[in-house]
């Protein structure tokens, strides 16, 4: 039973053994789980997988072998009718219809306005312009337009115009592991070295070496020194979620280069911009990190790259409760700056092609307050960014 899972997970780079197989046979055969695909999935998980790093991995190979099967849905966080956002239809509107609706004006006027939908509203509406709903121009619902507001319920983004999303997030970490094809990523990353001596003296300076035995008359006196080594220590910061999807196994890649490459490597996530808290692992997001225990915790020797496309609404760097997740008590801005202050060497590598950054409002903040350090990712542009990370004159401004 399930013998060909397990080699579908040993075939695959997963450490999985004759021992974690016999494993999972008999706690089947003691019934520790029910007849649930969801309860059988985390008692393999928790069979099979001995390292967090190979948790990605693992998720992508039991959605493969069992493809015809769903995972029992999680509740909905918040307390809104599943009836109400469930898709039914699209609504799909032409650029000049699409211009003719107006925002109502920010995010404290959405706010109230939801607030009190909640109150009123006791049906499902579809269509329309004002309750929370689907396929309309409403501002709060799903699978409809409106130039801002509230995705509620929605798989995914449709239009970008969503300053909230009042929904359960789940990201996966970048995977560490990933095979490069190429060398070019960790080439790109190792102009960032920065050598010192320390330590054991194990290596033998010649030229010094040759002047003490002239200086002695002939006689051999060896001169040795600590061998030379990168000490650079990096901090390393992943915008994960929304319109980072598209781009993971891009950043995967770079991941794996950071983690061969640099020996003192920190890394954190978090999703648009940097608020009170990042995390490390996305799939115990509850356990969060202070981002001011992360500035006290590693001293002003740290080089910062920050990783992410700089794709958002404006609010969430500029405004208290920007953030499309939670209500953040300081602006995005306020923590961008701590971090600036902290570490004057800063290093943003942006996914997006650089043709569009000129279009999006939040990627010109970023830009400005960086000082036009955000740089392309590219094997060109890590490389520009690891000179930025020994120079600060280095900046970037595309063609």
């Amino acid at each position: 039973m399930f013998l060909d899972f397990f080699l579908l997970l040993k075939n695959n780079g997963l450490p999985v053994s004759l021992k974690e197989y016999l494993s999972l046979l008999e706690a089947l055969d003691k019934e520790v789980v029910q007849w649930s695909v969801e309860e059988f999935y985390f008692l393999a998980r928790t069979v099979m997988v001995k390292h967090e790093k190979n948790l990605d991995r693992f998720d992508m190979l039991f959605g493969h072998y069992f493809k015809d099967m769903e995972l029992i849905p999680v509740a909905p966080v918040f307390d809104i009718p599943e009836e109400w956002i469930r898709k039914n239809k699209v609504n799909d509107l032409s650029e000049e219809e699409k211009a003719l609706i107006e925002s109502l004006g920010g995010m404290e006027a959405l706010m109230e306005r939801f607030k009190e939908l909640l109150d009123e509203q006791k049906e499902r509406h579809e269509g329309g312009n004002k309750w929370i709903g689907t396929g309309g121009t409403s501002p709060f619902g799903a699978n409809g337009y409106n130039p801002e507001g509230y995705r509620i319920g929605q798989s995914g983004n449709r239009n970008n115009r969503a300053i909230k999303v009042w929904d359960k997030r789940a990201f996966r970490n970048f995977d560490d592991n990933v095979e490069l094809n190429t060398r070019n990523l960790k080439m790109a990353l190792r102009r960032l070295r920065i050598f010192t001596r320390e330590g054991v003296a194990d290596e033998l300076d010649l030229d010094k070496t040759i002047q003490k035995t002239c200086n002695n008359a002939g006689l051999l006196d060896l001169e040795m020194v600590p061998s030379k080594k990168n000490r650079v220590k990096v901090l390393l910061f992943l915008d994960v979620g929304g319109t980072m999807d598209e781009h993971v196994e891009l950043c995967s890649q770079l991941f794996s280069a950071a983690k061969h490459e640099f020996k003192h490597l920190e890394y954190f996530y978090f999703h648009n911009c940097l608020y009170e808290s990042v995390w490390k692992d996305n799939r115990r997001r509850s356990d969060r990190v202070p981002t001011m225990e992360v500035l006290n915790k590693y001293n002003r020797d740290y080089k910062v790259i920050i990783i992410g496309d700089a794709y958002m609404s404006p609010y969430e760097i500029m405004y208290e409760g920007g953030s499309v997740e939670h209500f953040n008590e300081e602006a995005g801005m306020v923590w961008l700056q701590r971090l600036k202050a902290q570490y004057p060497y800063i290093s943003w590598l942006n996914p997006n092609s650089e043709h569009y950054w000129q279009y999006a409002p939040s990627t010109k903040i970023l830009r400005e307050l960086f000082e036009y350090r955000m740089f392309p990712l590219t094997i060109n542009g890590i490389s520009l960014a690891m000179k930025a990370l020994k120079d600060k004159k280095v900046s970037y401004m595309p063609k």
